[in-house]
């Protein structure tokens, strides 16, 4: 079947997963706990953004940033296979198509994007914070992971030793953690940080994915096209690359 190969490595990727479940658990819950009490129960407590409790506008921003942290995690993961265990090259020398290892680890980098989302779903509970999670939230979610996963992905394979990532990481990351609107709405930054935002793919992914949790907030279908123009994008930026890789 024409999905076997991209099926095999994502089969590959869970089971490493799987041995280290609890730590990557830890990893997604702890993070997002800490910035909930420092910032919705400390900062922003009696808050409210744009008519809604700072709560409700904080959640969703967690798990945005939260989830895009796991997803862009497989560069991490790539990197060792590729520097230490050569096992991507094992992929190219494998009668697999270049598409099938993009979306096999694509695949992948959603599925751990799911483990932060799962998990700031009940601290929502805990919290007493009502958000909607429906059928235009998951499709805006899919799209969001699978933006973090690619970049991850692409970021991966350009780079050329762990202290390139830790570059990456500094640079685009980071910020974009805290210049997207995950804690603050960007429209109340100065117009030089709002610039910077604005080519952020997190940008956009966590005011469509605000909007479809919080009740009663309009979801602008153009912020979908948006993500799915960012995302044919990067698949194509990495088809690019691997196969250079491959050369």
């Amino acid at each position: 079947m024409i999905l076997h190969g991209a099926r095999a490595i994502y089969l590959r990727e869970m089971l490493i997963l799987r041995r280290k479940l609890i730590k990557t658990l830890l990893a997604s819950a702890v993070s997002p706990a800490l910035f909930l009490l420092a910032f919705g129960y400390g900062v922003g407590r009696g808050a409210q953004v744009g008519g809604v409790d700072y709560l409700v506008f904080l959640l969703p921003g967690l798990l945005t940033m939260s989830s895009m942290n796991q997803s862009y995690g497989i560069a991490t993961e790539i990197n060792i296979s590729r520097f230490y265990f050569k096992i991507f090259e094992e992929f190219l020398l494998a009668p697999l198509q270049r598409w099938q290892i993009i979306v096999g680890e694509t695949c992948y980098g959603i599925t751990r994007g799911l483990i932060p989302v799962l998990i700031i779903a009940f601290y929502s509970l805990l919290a007493g914070v009502s958000l909607r999670f429906g059928p235009l939230f998951l499709l805006a979610l899919l799209l969001h992971l699978a933006i973090f996963a690619l970049l991850g992905f692409i970021a991966a394979m350009i780079v050329k030793s762990h202290s390139d990532q830790a570059t990456i990481n500094a640079f685009l990351i980071t910020p974009m953690m805290f210049l997207s609107g995950t804690f603050f709405p960007v429209e109340q930054m100065p117009l030089p940080i709002r610039a910077v935002a604005s080519i952020f793919p997190l940008t956009y992914s966590t005011q469509l994915i605000r909007a479809t949790l919080t009740p009663g907030a309009e979801v602008s279908f153009t912020l979908f096209g948006v993500l799915t123009l960012i995302l044919a994008t990067l698949f194509f930026i990495a088809r690019q690359i691997v196969a250079r890789v491959e050369i």
